[in-house]
């Protein structure tokens, strides 16, 4: 099989922002975006318990532009799903980055899948072993089996990110013909928060990691850019590659390989809530901030209220086609 070159890629100076696996509140403020009554909309902030990994996103790209006050609290996803699912947290408003999660533990009637994302690995310029990265990215994995490099990745028990690295490495095994790169590169010591995973990369305490190219691209990090066939970000790889990976959850929740999946719902419907949504899932903000968007996106699944596919600019309803919703 012809290899796809992996290419470097590094941004510096775009926009330096630590994110959050952690709890970030904010109240928003009132600007031309959205619709509604201003002063009511303000007075009510609107929650949003979201992924980690829009973070930045929410607060820099969303906020600024909603016709409205919002709380916004980021976590891994799956701890998103769980606090909810225990009665932790009741947003108004939940994102989560695997639409799967949305299949249980939360059980929503409806979502919007609105953007994606591609696996990437992120090196610091600054120290020796990212220096490496940098000098022979098409060898990337060989270089990350060097004992002096320090590798790290966020929990897959409370992320998808942390479980699709595992997805990334089984594919890129079978995808470079090497042997198994999960127990090779792997260790329980390279799992972090991820708002520390950041904060070490950041200094220098980790070389590399492995993170969503939004998060590089945003923070103007140096990374590479992976083969499609192992990067989770093409559509027309789900069956042969993405879909031969899986891993089960705490709950015994089974998580197969998928394209990433960005999802979101309205958990208490009201106008200024659907204000906020509708910028969430259409947003400019997103491009900007290095997620993928398709024309299909935002995607519909379920039985989405009317008023919401109405309000929603360019939603595609596809209930009894999921898989469609990938489609370029």
């Amino acid at each position: 099989m012809r290899k796809q070159r992996s290419v470097p890629y590094s941004r510096r100076g775009f926009l330096q922002a630590v994110g959050g696996a952690g709890i970030v509140l904010t109240a928003g403020c009132l600007t031309e975006g959205g619709a509604g009554n201003s002063t009511a909309n303000r007075s009510t902030p609107i929650s949003i318990l979201a992924a980690g990994s829009l973070n930045n996103a929410l607060l820099n790209g969303l906020e600024p532009v909603v016709d409205a006050s919002v709380q916004i609290e980021t976590h891994g996803s799956a701890h998103v799903a769980r606090m909810i699912d225990e009665g932790l947290r009741d947003p108004d408003i939940v994102v989560v980055a695997d639409t799967a999660l949305f299949d249980g533990p939360l059980t929503p009637s409806w979502y919007s899948i609105f953007t994606s994302n591609a696996i990437v690995i992120a090196y610091n310029e600054e120290t020796e072993e990212g220096q490496r990265l940098a000098a022979d990215p098409d060898e990337w994995y060989t270089v990350l089996a060097s004992d002096e490099i320090a590798l790290g990745r966020s929990d897959p028990k409370l992320d998808p990110l942390g479980y699709r690295a595992l997805f990334m490495l089984e594919l890129a095994s079978r995808y470079y013909d090497t042997e198994d790169l999960v127990s090779k590169l792997l260790q329980r010591d390279q799992i972090y928060p991820e708002s520390s995973l950041i904060s070490r990369f950041e200094t220098g305490s980790v070389d590399a990691v492995i993170a969503y190219r939004n998060m590089a691209v945003e923070r103007g990090y140096a990374f590479i850019d992976l083969p499609n066939q192992i990067d989770l970000s093409s559509p027309e790889h789900v069956d042969e590659w993405y879909s031969t990976v899986s891993y089960s959850l705490p709950n015994g929740k089974k998580v197969q390989g998928e394209c990433v999946s960005y999802g979101s719902t309205i958990r208490t419907m009201s106008d200024a809530a659907l204000d906020v949504f509708n910028v969430l899932t259409t947003g400019a903000y997103l491009k900007q901030h290095g997620f993928i968007l398709r024309d299909t996106f935002p995607a519909h699944k379920g039985d989405t209220p009317q008023h919401v596919e109405k309000e929603v600019n360019g939603g595609h309803s596809d209930s009894k086609n999921p898989t469609a919703m990938f489609q370029v």
